[in-house]
Formats: structure tokens, C-alpha cells, sequence
């Protein structure tokens, strides 16, 4: 509510005071108190949006809950909305219905496809939406220098978004040696906040006294942990911890126990990202609820992990509890273990009932529609890695992590050139480069991925988004690269010169405009040719798009070769 809009405020409280009907009174249920732990019996007064009163109302309509609880809203800490291949317009038809009413979003991905146009085109996308989407300015376009994306920007680019109430703060800070080192490039960035707005984190693996630099340098959250002890170094150290659950990343399960009452107004339940498939199939925040009270967590404790401490971290002081002037952003649920969500409520008004979503939305102008993507044609050459009679380093994949490790491999070869050892599940991995027309890209070898042959292509290639594709053969592997050229973007699987299964998505190479239903079936397509070829990966394509990654430890490839990410930098495909 604006400050100035005195005779607003008037009313709400002439409601509170029960001088005037209020527009909403739910009975029969019980509210889940995340201010003091408890669940209370009593009604819930709603007018103008607004939360205003326990107990009995005069009403203009009454609302049972017939025995169901009433949780705050729930608040989504970090995600990256083109993870979920959909459009902001589609993935709030999407999250809504389970009980997300708030998210906090990072748009680094299609920051580094379009730069400043990209983050407009999520800010201009989000407006008037039913689901409250604000951002975090993404601090690393490009993530590092090692690697080729569509933009660059800077703090002076970031600087005009600072005044939109939709920004709250700097994102995660990826490029942690520089933010160590005292890089004046990421400095500039993080003096944006000014010790004003929040600075996400992202250091997976730091310690010691590395950690304390990077802390120093701003950062106050971290999502990258992924063993017990990391995440309580980092706790006693002032970080609040992002506990991840996500489509590629499970880190629930090892870090559950450093939830405890000491530590837990400290932590948090975010997914950073979340495949279209994972959203219509499982859920959202409302099933990571479900998962961490089925381990043994106290439900108050795991909504309050969702709602209020998500609120406290971004200083949104209008949600994230149920208490008088705060937003009636509301979740009626039918029971604290599965969490079955029985209608949302966003701002007193109705947007989802028992798994629909209610708002009639218009068709929204996707001006980020690409077109061909500017690549060259490739021949077979492109691919070619001498055999040196010598061993090469392997990306070693990790089961259920975007970390990886380096390993090493003495490959067969066929006239003087490395090709695959599918006996080793070893297979070719290439990254080109989309943006320029130049042609660079890096050639590489990946272990862990299961195909006995064909070829897997995408434009989802983290962070900078580059065509990446693995492979058994060359044939398929440059048939996926031709075919994601013609396409704009999007998802493929070959064998030969046949294109078995593809999702377009052409806003961006990243999004599709189309229904969750229709985009989950895309892609349930692809996996299921994947594994036709032999890939036994739950989500290939997901694994995948991380294996870009050059902030991610420990071997990752870009279009410029080989990265070491522990000693960050370019290193000889050659051991």
C-alpha cells in the first residue's frame, strides 16, 4: 500500500476495528502461525486485499474451510523462470496453483542471451500478472571470461534498473575468485546494492579463509551447498542458507539436518530451477514441503522456510506470515504432510482452485522470438581431435549434482582421430558458439550419460546458453547442430541424419509460449528418445545444459575449450 493513500489505509483499519464489513471471512479452519509456531483455531479477516483481523467479522462473504489449514502464501527465494522452458505469463499459470504467490527470480539465463533487452523483456513480461515476480539483478554476464555469451554488462548497464520496485537486489554472485580477489569489475557490481538491497551468494566449496573474502566482499545467501559441513561453516559465518531442491540439483536430503531451532530462522527451501515436467508432475515449493516433513522436519517450521524467512531475506515486510496489515496472500491445504493445496489466494482474490488456475490471461507480444541462429556450417572436421597416443581429461558426471569431476581416458581412435568408447560410456561433447557467426567452439569428451548411439543437442547451455550437444557419432551429432540452427533454439535428438524428437523454443532459445501441458510433452518426447539411444539419465537434457557451466567444479567445457573451474581456467583436453 502507498504511503501517501491515507484515506486507504483508513478504511482497512475502520475494518480491522469491525466498523465496516470486510470483503472476506474464512471460518472453520485453522491458521498456521508462522510468527510463533502454532496453529490456531479462528476465523481470518480479509479486506481490500489485506489481512485485518482474527475471529468474528461482519463479512460481505464468508468462506469454509471445512477443518483445512491456511498458510501464508508461499514465497519462491531463488529460481530461474527459464528453467522451466515457459514464459513468465506460463509459469505463473504453472506455480500458482500450488500455492506459490511470490518469486524471487534471477533472469542471468536470458541476461546472457539478450542482455539488457532480456532483463526488460521479464520486467515488461510481469507486470499485471496475478503472481508477484521480483528480480535480482544478474551480477555475471558473462558468468566468467572463458566462455562466449550474447552480452556483457556492466554496473553502469545494471544501474538503470535500480529504481524499479521490481528489483530488490544483486544476484548470485557466480564469479566467487574475482569477488575473493577484490576484482574491480565484480566490486562495481555489488557497490550497486550499497548495503541497501541483498547480494545473492554462489561459492559452491568455499571454505576457510577464501569464504571470509567472499563475504566480505557482500554476498549473504549461498544455494550452492552440497555437504552437511559446508553449509554450517557457512551458516556460523552469517550466510543464510539456501536449501535446493531442484530438477538437477537434490541437496535436500544431505542438508535436512542443519535445520534445528537454533539455525532454522536461517535457512531456507528454494529450487533455482525447475523443468516444466517436474512443475506439472510434482509440484513447486508445496513438494519440497511434502519431502522435507516426510524426513522428519516439523511442519510449521518447513512452511516458515517458505514464507517468512523467504520475506525476511528480501526485507518484504508485507508477506510472508498471516498477521493484520500484511498482503492476504493466502494457501488453503488440506492436510501439513502432503501438503494437497485446496485453493490460492493472491491479495484477498481467488487464482486457484484444487490444481486450476482461475485468471483469464491474454495473449502477451513475445518479442524476443528468434529467428536461425547465426552459426556457420560445420563439416565433420569440426569434431575431429587428434589421437596424441596419450590419455585425455573426461568430464566424469556425478549422480543427481551439477558438480562434476575430471577424469581421465585413453580413447580408441579411427584414422588418427578420438571417437567414442561406448564401452566406457564415453562420448563426444561439443559447445558452439551462437551468437556471433564466427564459429568457435570447444570439443570435449563426457562420461556418465548412458547413449549407445545418436546424438542429444540444446540451446540450453548454462550460463551463456551456447548450442551444446553430446553424441556417439559425429553424423547425429552434427544433424542436431544443423536442425537447432534452423529452429531458432530449442531441444533435439538425432541418430544419423534423422531428427527423432525436438521441443522448439524460440523466444530466446530458452522459452516457449505454449502450455506447461504441451511444453511437459515436448519434453517427455525428447527423454524418451534419449533413453530409445541408450541415455539413463532421469533428466538428460537438464544434466546436460550444466556441463557449460564454468563456475561449477570440477571440469566443465565452453565454446573456447576445456575449464578447470577449481583452478579457473582454459586447460588442454590432453592430460
Amino acid at each position: 500500500m502507498e504511503k501517501t493513500d491515507i484515506k486507504r489505509w483508513q478504511r482497512r483499519l475502520a475494518a480491522a476495528r469491525g466498523d465496516r464489513e470486510v470483503d472476506l471471512l474464512f471460518v472453520g479452519g485453522s491458521i498456521i502461525n508462522v510468527f510463533n509456531g502454532t496453529v490456531e483455531r479462528t476465523s481470518l479477516a480479509v479486506f481490500d486485499g489485506c489481512i485485518v483481523g482474527f475471529g468474528d467479522y461482519p463479512a460481505k462473504e464468508t468462506v469454509d474451510l471445512a477443518g483445512r489449514f491456511v498458510a501464508p502464501g508461499f514465497i519462491e527465494g531463488h529460481i530461474h523462470i527459464e528453467s522451466s522452458k515457459l514464459t513468465p505469463a506460463r509459469f505463473t499459470q504453472a506455480v500458482v496453483p500450488h500455492g506459490t504467490t511470490t518469486v524471487i527470480a534471477d533472469p542471468h539465463e536470458i541476461a546472457n542471451v539478450r542482455g539488457i533487452d532480456g532483463i526488460r523483456y521479464m520486467l515488461d513480461q510481469t507486470e499485471d500478472l496475478p503472481l508477484d515476480v521480483f528480480f535480482m539483478l544478474p551480477s555475471c554476464v558473462p558468468a566468467t571470461t572463458m566462455e562466449t555469451s550474447g552480452a556483457a554488462l556492466s554496473a553502469a548497464d545494471l544501474k538503470q534498473f535500480l529504481d524499479d520496485p521490481k528489483v530488490l537486489g544483486i544476484a548470485e554472485l557466480m564469479n566467487y575468485p574475482g569477488a575473493v580477489s577484490g576484482d574491480r569489475e565484480v566490486l562495481e557490481k555489488v557497490a550497486l546494492a550499497a548495503g541497501k538491497m541483498p547480494v545473492d551468494g554462489h561459492a559452491p566449496g568455499l571454505t576457510g579463509r577464501g569464504l571470509s573474502a567472499y563475504l566480505a566482499a557482500g554476498p549473504a545467501t549461498d544455494h550452492e551447498c552440497i555437504r552437511l559441513d559446508e553449509a554450517r561453516e557457512k551458516l556460523a559465518r552469517g550466510m543464510r542458507i539456501m536449501i535446493r531442491e531442484g530438477s538437477t540439483a537434490h541437496n535436500l536430503d544431505a542438508l535436512l539436518p542443519l535445520v534445528n531451532p537454533k539455525t532454522e530462522r536461517r535457512c531456507l527451501f528454494v529450487s533455482d530451477d525447475r523443468k516444466p515436467g517436474d512443475l506439472m508432475k510434482r509440484g513447486h515449493l508445496d513438494h519440497i514441503l511434502s519431502r522435507a516433513v516426510a524426513s522428519g522436519l516439523d511442519p510449521i517450521t518447513a512452511v516458515r522456510m517458505v514464507t517468512l524467512n523467504s520475506a525476511e531475506t528480501f526485507g518484504l515486510a508485507d508477506r510472508g506470515g498471516i498477521g493484520p496489515g500484511r498482503r492476504a496472500d493466502l494457501v488453503v491445504i488440506d492436510d501439513l504432510e502432503d501438503f494437497r493445496i485446496s485453493s490460492v489466494w493472491i491479495k484477498g482474490v481467488p487464482v486457484a482452485r484444487y490444481g486450476s488456475y482461475l485468471p483469464d490471461e491474454q495473449a502477451r507480444n513475445n518479442a524476443l522470438e528468434s529467428g536461425p541462429l547465426p552459426i556457420p556450417e560445420y563439416s565433420s572436421r569440426m569434431l575431429d581431435v587428434e589421437d596424441r597416443g596419450k590419455p585425455v581429461k573426461v568430464i566424469g558426471l556425478i549422480p543427481d549434482q551439477i558438480v562434476t569431476v575430471c577424469r581421465s581416458a585413453l580413447l580408441p581412435s579411427r584414422s588418427g582421430r578420438l571417437i567414442a568408447d561406448l564401452r566406457e560410456d564415453i562420448i563426444k561433447l561439443a559447445v558452439i558458439e551462437r551468437y556471433s557467426g564466427q564459429g568457435g567452439h570447444g570439443i570435449g569428451f563426457v562420461q556418465g550419460i548412458g547413449l549407445r548411439e545418436g546424438a542429444m543437442g540444446s540451446t540450453i547451455a548454462h550460463d551463456s546458453h551456447n548450442i551444446i550437444v553430446c553424441g556417439a557419432d559425429d553424423e547425429s551429432i552434427l544433424t542436431a547442430v544443423r536442425r537447432l540452427k534452423v529452429m531458432g533454439g530449442g531441444q533435439v535428438v538425432t541418430s544419423g541424419e534423422i531428427v527423432i524428437a525436438e521441443l522448439p523454443l524460440p523466444v530466446a532459445g530458452l522459452m516457449s509460449d505454449r502450455s506447461i501441458s504441451e511444453v511437459t510433452a515436448g519434453e517427455d518426447g525428447l527423454i524418451t528418445a534419449a533413453k530409445k539411444l541408450g541415455c539413463h539419465l532421469p533428466d538428460p537434457f537438464m544434466t546436460l545444459s550444466f556441463l557449460a557451466l564454468p563456475v561449477i567444479p570440477e571440469l566443465k567445457l565452453t565454446d573456447r575449450g576445456l575449464v578447470d573451474v577449481n583452478r579457473f581456467q582454459l586447460v588442454s583436453l590432453y592430460d
